[in-house]
């Protein structure tokens, strides 16, 4: 973004939470991001006065501290300023009151009041919450395909294409790799249970809704604390099991609607991205 607030370039790397992937993981995609984005740009390092970087699993003040340090030190003479993911969705929002859904990997809603208080529940990770979130709905799924294996002594279709998506035989070579890298696992199942869910698969129907009703619950816990019960608020959905199942997209705007019968849906006002940029300098 240039100093008059316009967005001059984009750039993707890989994940950078560092709860999930380590510091030094996390480090490197952001500094290969930067460099992706600054050669799109065509723009120097040293013409960059500000980072804004909004990372998931920085909500413990020791890691911000960690992730702060590591970044100025591979940004140096360049203000860092660091968010949460959440605080970056938030902002994202705008200023009016209004609670924000995360649905990716994790799970999380944090919510704005009139006064600009802020609520935050859930994102605590697994296996201490997150329910709703890809991870939770992989993790489920598997566990329901293989007992349908266990119980009806054959695969059901749901079963089958989990395992095809990772090109395994039989539920113990798919058990092996999610004891050792769960998150290359559970979050990946997600869009197979999406298409289910679209194709009419009772099962995948069973835990979307499921999945629908759990981040419901945390809107209504962050609506309670904040007083944001009214139709003066918008609720903003957002992440990556957004927008990838027609079935659960209708399911999850029922569940909110319940739990909040006057509030207004819609999508963020910008990317998480952009407000993290535009809050670099403040």
């Amino acid at each position: 973004m240039d100093s008059a607030g316009v967005i001059v370039a984009h750039s993707v790397s890989g994940p950078s939470n560092p709860t999930r992937v380590g510091v030094e993981a996390a480090t490197r995609e952001i500094k290969k991001a930067a460099e992706l984005v600054l050669q799109e740009a065509g723009a120097e390092r040293d013409w960059v006065v500000a980072l804004g970087a909004g990372l998931a699993g920085t909500g413990r003040p020791e890691m911000k501290q960690q992730m702060q340090s590591l970044l100025e030190g591979v940004f140096p003479g360049i203000v860092v300023n660091l968010f949460t993911d959440l605080e970056a969705a938030l902002a994202a929002a705008g200023k009016e009151p209004a609670i924000v859904l995360v649905a990716g990997t994790g799970s999380a809603a944090i919510g704005r009041d009139a006064q600009g208080q802020v609520w935050r529940a859930g994102g605590h990770g697994p296996p201490f919450g997150d329910e709703g979130s890809a991870y939770d709905i992989g993790s489920r799924a598997v566990a329901k395909a293989m007992k349908e294996r266990e119980t009806q002594g054959a695969d059901s279709v749901l079963g089958k294409k989990i395992l095809e998506r990772f090109g395994c035989a039989a539920w113990p070579e798919l058990q092996r790799r999610a004891s050792v890298q769960p998150d290359q696992v559970f979050p990946m199942v997600f869009p197979v249970v999406a298409v289910a869910a679209d194709s009419g698969d009772s099962t995948a129907h069973e835990i979307l809704q499921e999945a629908a009703h759990q981040l419901a619950a945390l809107v209504k816990a962050v609506a309670n604390h904040a007083g944001l019960g009214g139709e003066d608020v918008t609720i903003a959905k957002t992440g990556g099991t957004m927008g990838r199942s027609t079935f659960y997209d209708a399911q999850m705007d029922e569940a909110l609607k319940r739990v909040l019968p006057q509030a207004k849906i819609g999508e963020l006002q910008m990317s998480p991205a952009e407000a993290a940029a535009r809050a670099a300098r403040d």
